[in-house]
C-alpha cells in the first residue's frame, strides 16, 4: 500500500496540487496519531479514530470530485478543532502540544492560497494565543500532568515534529525537483521542435522557390516570344499562379521567423515617392482586373526621404491592400497617407487602407489578426489564402514599435490604420503625388533587353542544372558570354583558368556552399577573380539574409525566383561600364527593391574609419577618403547627428540661449549599420574610437564588431584632434600597404606619444554632462579657476588649475605644454577650439610661435560632440612627441597642408 502511495506521489500525470495535498494530509494524519493519545482519556482515542476516518473520507472524495482546495479547507478546519482539545487534555503548555501547533501552520501554508490562506493564518494564530491565555489565567480548565509525563511528551513532540517536518520537506523538495527536471526537459524539447520547425520552413522555402524559379523564368521566355493569344493567356495564368504560391511561401517563412524571434527590422533611408510608386504599380492593376476603383491620397507635406525598413513597410501595405481587394466585390479601395511632425528630424506617419467590401462582424474583430484563422469561414470559403497576411502585418508593425487598428461595419467595409514613427533623412516635401502620374501600363509591352555586352564574360554557379538553364535563357538577349559551374570546386577551377567580369553565386550547395566558395575565391592563390564582384543569387529569402550577404562581402543579393528585368539590372550594375552598351529602352527599366546591389566599384583591401569626434579638417577627410560614424547630440529639442544635423556654432548659440546639450555615442545598431556599409567598399575595416573610459563609443563599437569577422576596433586613448592624429597615421600606413596587424601595433605604440591637453574656460558643460560635480563647478566659477585636462591611459585627468582671465590662462597653459620642446615632433600641430573669436585664436598662435615652431599648424573647430562637453572658450594644443612613427604628407600639396582652417 505504501509503495502504491509513493507511485501516486511521483506520478507526473497527476497534478502537482493533488500530490502535495496527499503528502501533507498523510503527514497530518500521522501527527494526529501522536497528538490525541497524549490526553490519555477514552474520549481522545475516540476522537482519534473518528478524525482519521473523517480525514480519509474527505481526502478520497475531494480527489474524486477534483475539489482539492475544498478538501484541504475542511481538513484545516478539523485540525483547528482538534488541536485545542488535545492541548487542554494533554496538560497545556506543560505538555508536548505547543510544538504541534507549528505543524498546523505548515499545513495551512502548503494547502491554502490567496485570501483563504490569510484567514486561516489569523485563525490559527488567534487559537494558539487563546489556548495559552486560558491555560495561564484559568489553569483549572487544563488537565493536570505529572512532570514525568510532561517531560516525555515534550521530548517526544520535539522529535516527532522535527521528523515529520523533515519528511514533509523532503517529499516536497523531491516533487519540485521532479517538476523542475520535467520542465527543463519539456523546454529542451520545445526548443528542439522550434529549431526543427525553423529549419523545415527555411528548407521548404529554399526547395520550393527553386522549382518556382524555373517555372517563372521559363514561362517569361515563353511570353517574350511571338505566340498565339490562347497560349499567352495560359502563360499569364501560370505566371499569376506561381506568384501566388510564392506569396504563400513567403508568408509562412515570415511567420516562422517572427515566432522564433529571428525577424530583424533593418532601418535604412528610402525615398517615399519610390515606395508609393512600387505599391501603386503592384496594386492598381489587380483592382482594375476585379472592376474596383483604386484611390490614392498622399499628404504632400510628407518628407521625400525617411529612415525605416522600406521592405517591411511595403509588405505591410501590400498585404493590407491585397486583403482589401480579396474581400471586396464592388466599389473602391483607398490608400491614404498622412504625416505629423514630432520634431526637427522625426515624423509620425499614418497609413490607412479602406475598402467597400463585406466588412467584419463585430464579434469577429478581436480574432482578425490570428494566424491561420479566417473569420466568417462559411461565407469566405471561395476566397484564396491562408489567413496569415493580417497576422504577419500586426507582428511586423509591433516589431517596428508601431500601432495598428481596424474599424469595420459588416456588409459596409473596413478600414485598417497603421502608425509608424520614422526619422527624417531629407526634409524636402514630397509634393503632389497622384495615381495617374504613377501608374504604368503593363499590358501590350514587348520585351526588349536593357543592354548588350557581347564582350562581357560572367560565371554562374549553381548546383541545380535547371537554374543554370533559366539564367542562360533570361540573359541570352544581352549577348553576354556565360559559363556555368555546378559546384564550388568547379567554380574555383574555372577562376584559375579564366578571368570573369562578374559572378552569380548560389548559396546552398553541397560540399562547399556559396559563402565558403566566395571566401576561397577571394584568397585563391593564382586566382584570376580575387577582386571580381560576386552577387548572391539564392532562394534564401528575407531581409536578414540581406545583412548576411552584406557582412560576408558579396557585391549584391538577388532572391529567386527572379525576373529577366531584375537579373539584367543586377548584372549590368557589376559589369565594367566600357563593356555595356545601353539600348534605347534601358532608361525605362528599374531595379526595384528585390535586387540589392551593395557596391558599384572595386573594394579596397583595408579601410580606416573613425568617429565624428576626430576633429580633422574637411580637406584632410576628403583627401584620405576618411569615413566617420557620427556621434549624437542630445538637446531639449531632440537628438541630432554630430556635424550632419547640428553644427558646433549652432549648438553653442542655442546653449547660450538656455538649451541643454550633451553628446551620446553611437549605439551598437548604429555601428553595425556603419560597418556593414563600409564593408561594401573594403574587405577589412579598422575603426579607431575615442578613449574608451571617456565614452561608450569603444564598447559599443566592439560589441557591433562581433557580428563581423573583418572589423577591428582600436581604442585611441585620446579624443578630438589627438584622435585625428592617430587616424592620419593609420591612414598613411594603409596607403603604404601595411598589414592590418602592423597598423594595429603601430597605433598602439603611437598613442603613448601623443600630447592631448586642453584648458577648459567654463566648467558648466562638464558639470551638465556629469563629468564634474556641481560643487566643484561652483568653486571654479567663484575663484575663476580653469581646469587643465590631459588624457592618460584613456582617462581624463586634471593636472592643474589656471587662474585669471583668458590672456593669463592661455599664456600659462602654452608655457606648461611646451616646457620640454626638445622632445616635440614639430611636423604638425592642431589648435582645436570651441567658441573662440579670431582675436583670441591669433593670440594663441602667436604664443605658440614664441615657444615652438611647427611645419604645419591647423586651427580646427571642435565638433559638436566635443564642444557640448568642453563649452565655449576652451581649446587644446595637440601634437606628437618624438618617436619612430612620424606621419608623412610628402605626397600632398604643400599649400594645402599649410592651410589654416577656421
Amino acid at each position: 500500500m505504501f509503495k502504491k502511495w509513493l507511485q501516486i506521489i511521483f506520478d507526473h500525470r497527476i497534478s502537482l496540487q493533488e500530490r502535495m495535498f496527499r503528502v501533507v494530509t498523510g503527514v497530518s494524519m500521522i501527527a494526529l496519531i501522536f497528538i490525541l493519545p497524549m490526553g490519555r482519556t477514552f474520549m481522545n482515542w475516540l476522537l482519534l479514530a473518528v478524525s482519521l476516518a473523517a480525514i480519509f473520507m474527505i481526502t478520497k472524495v475531494s480527489i474524486q470530485k477534483e475539489r482539492i482546495i475544498t478538501g484541504a479547507t475542511a481538513i484545516a478546519v478539523l485540525l483547528l478543532l482538534l488541536f485545542p482539545v488535545s492541548f487542554f487534555t494533554a496538560g497545556g503548555f506543560y505538555s508536548g502540544m505547543p510544538e504541534w501547533f507549528v505543524l498546523c501552520f505548515i499545513y495551512i501554508s502548503i494547502t491554502q492560497t490567496g485570501r483563504r490562506k490569510a484567514v486561516f493564518f489569523v485563525l490559527c494564530t488567534a487559537e494558539t494565543l487563546l489556548c495559552y491565555y486560558i491555560s495561564f489565567y484559568f489553569p483549572k480548565l487544563v488537565a493536570r500532568n505529572t512532570p514525568r509525563h510532561s517531560f516525555f511528551d515534550s521530548a517526544n513532540s520535539v522529535i516527532m515534529v522535527g521528523l515529520l517536518t523533515s519528511v514533509l520537506l523532503m517529499f516536497l523538495n523531491r516533487l519540485y525537483e521532479e517538476e523542475n527536471k520535467l520542465a527543463k526537459e519539456q523546454k529542451k524539447e520545445i526548443e528542439e521542435l522550434n529549431r526543427a520547425e525553423n529549419h523545415f520552413f527555411s528548407s521548404m522555402s529554399h526547395e520550393i522557390r527553386t522549382p518556382i524559379n524555373s517555372i517563372i523564368g521559363l514561362n517569361e521566355i515563353i511570353l517574350r516570344g511571338d505566340i498565339p493569344e490562347d497560349v499567352a493567356e495560359n502563360a499569364r495564368n501560370i505566371q499569376g499562379a506561381s506568384k501566388l504560391l510564392l506569396t504563400l511561401i513567403n508568408d509562412i517563412l515570415d511567420l516562422s521567423k517572427i515566432k522564433s524571434g529571428k525577424m530583424e527590422i533593418i532601418n535604412d533611408s528610402y525615398e517615399t515617392g519610390e515606395l508609393f510608386s512600387e505599391i501603386v504599380n503592384m496594386i492598381w492593376i489587380k483592382a482594375k482586373e476585379k472592376g474596383l476603383e483604386f484611390r490614392l491620397h498622399v499628404d504632400s507635406s510628407i518628407p521625400s526621404m525617411l529612415c525605416g525598413d522600406a521592405v517591411r513597410i511595403k509588405q505591410i501595405l501590400i498585404n493590407l491592400l491585397n486583403n482589401a481587394i480579396k474581400y471586396t466585390t464592388e466599389g473602391s479601395i483607398t490608400l491614404s497617407v498622412r504625416c505629423e511632425r514630432l520634431g526637427l528630424n522625426r515624423v509620425r506617419v499614418w497609413y490607412s487602407v479602406e475598402d467597400t467590401g463585406q466588412g467584419v462582424k463585430k464579434e469577429n474583430i478581436p480574432y482578425i489578426f490570428n494566424a491561420f484563422r479566417r473569420v466568417d469561414e462559411e461565407k469566405n470559403r471561395h476566397i484564396e489564402g491562408t489567413g496569415l497576411g493580417l497576422s504577419i502585418v500586426q507582428q511586423l508593425v509591433e516589431l517596428m514599435d508601431g500601432e495598428i487598428s481596424v474599424n469595420s461595419v459588416y456588409t459596409k467595409g473596413s478600414k485598417f490604420v497603421v502608425m509608424l514613427e520614422q526619422d527624417i533623412i531629407d526634409d524636402k516635401e514630397l509634393g503632389t503625388f497622384t495615381l495617374a502620374s504613377r501608374m504604368k501600363v503593363h499590358e501590350g509591352v514587348q520585351y526588349r533587353q536593357s543592354f548588350e555586352a557581347p564582350d562581357a564574360h560572367i560565371l554562374v554557379v549553381d548546383d541545380n542544372d535547371m537554374n543554370l538553364v533559366v539564367v542562360r535563357k533570361l540573359l541570352s538577349a544581352t549577348k553576354i558570354q556565360i559559363d556555368t559551374a555546378s559546384s564550388g570546386e568547379e567554380c574555383l577551377t574555372r577562376t584559375l583558368e579564366q578571368h570573369y567580369d562578374g559572378i552569380l553565386m548560389d548559396h546552398l550547395m553541397p560540399e562547399m556552399d556559396g559563402i565558403e566558395c566566395f571566401h576561397s575565391l577571394r584568397t585563391q592563390p593564382g586566382g584570376l577573380c580575387q577582386d571580381v564582384p560576386v552577387i548572391a543569387l539564392t532562394a534564401n529569402a528575407g531581409s536578414d539574409n540581406q545583412l548576411l550577404y552584406r557582412k560576408e562581402g558579396f557585391s549584391g543579393y538577388l532572391a529567386k525566383p527572379v525576373s529577366g528585368a531584375l537579373l539584367e539590372a543586377a548584372v549590368m550594375s557589376i559589369l565594367p561600364k566600357e563593356l555595356v552598351k545601353l539600348t534605347e529602352e534601358s532608361g525605362q527599366s528599374e531595379i526595384g527593391k528585390d535586387v540589392l546591389i551593395f557596391e558599384h566599384a572595386k573594394r579596397l583591401s583595408l579601410m580606416i574609419t573613425t568617429d565624428s569626434v576626430c576633429d580633422l579638417p574637411q580637406s584632410l577627410k576628403e583627401k584620405f577618403h576618411l569615413s566617420v560614424c557620427p556621434y549624437y547630440i542630445c538637446t531639449d529639442e531632440g537628438r541630432f547627428l554630430d556635424e550632419l544635423e547640428l553644427k558646433p556654432d549652432e549648438l553653442l548659440m542655442h546653449i547660450s540661449e538656455g538649451w541643454s546639450g550633451y553628446s551620446q555615442a553611437p549605439e551598437v545598431e548604429d555601428y553595425e549599420r556603419f560597418f556593414a556599409d563600409k564593408l561594401t567598399e573594403a574587405q577589412n575595416v579598422i575603426h579607431i574610437t575615442m578613449a574608451k573610459h571617456v565614452s561608450e563609443g569603444y564598447n559599443n563599437a566592439v560589441e557591433a564588431a562581433k557580428s563581423f569577422e573583418n572589423v577591428t576596433v582600436i581604442d585611441s586613448g585620446h579624443l578630438s584632434s589627438s584622435l585625428g592624429l592617430i587616424v592620419l597615421f593609420a591612414v598613411s600606413m594603409a596607403e603604404k600597404h601595411a598589414s592590418k596587424t602592423e597598423i594595429v601595433e603601430g597605433v598602439k605604440r603611437l598613442r603613448n606619444h601623443i600630447s592631448s591637453a586642453f584648458v577648459i574656460n567654463s566648467t558648466h558643460m562638464m558639470c551638465q554632462s556629469g563629468r564634474i560635480s556641481k560643487r566643484i563647478q561652483v568653486i571654479c566659477d567663484a575663484l575663476l579657476l580653469h581646469p587643465l585636462i590631459v588624457l592618460r591611459k584613456s582617462r581624463m585627468v586634471v593636472i592643474g588649475m589656471a587662474m585669471g582671465d583668458f590672456t593669463h590662462v592661455a599664456k600659462s597653459y602654452v608655457r606648461r605644454v611646451f616646457i620640454d620642446s626638445r622632445n616635440i615632433d614639430r611636423s604638425i600641430l592642431f589648435i582645436t577650439y570651441a567658441g573662440m573669436d579670431e582675436k583670441k585664436l591669433e593670440y594663441v598662435q602667436e604664443l605658440v610661435r614664441q615657444y615652438c615652431l611647427f611645419e604645419r599648424v591647423y586651427v580646427q573647430k571642435a565638433s559638436s560632440a566635443i564642444a557640448s562637453n568642453c563649452g565655449p572658450g576652451s581649446f587644446g594644443l595637440l601634437f606628437m612627441r618624438k618617436n619612430e612613427a612620424v606621419i608623412s604628407f610628402a605626397q600632398a600639396d604643400r599649400a594645402e597642408e599649410k592651410e589654416v582652417l577656421g
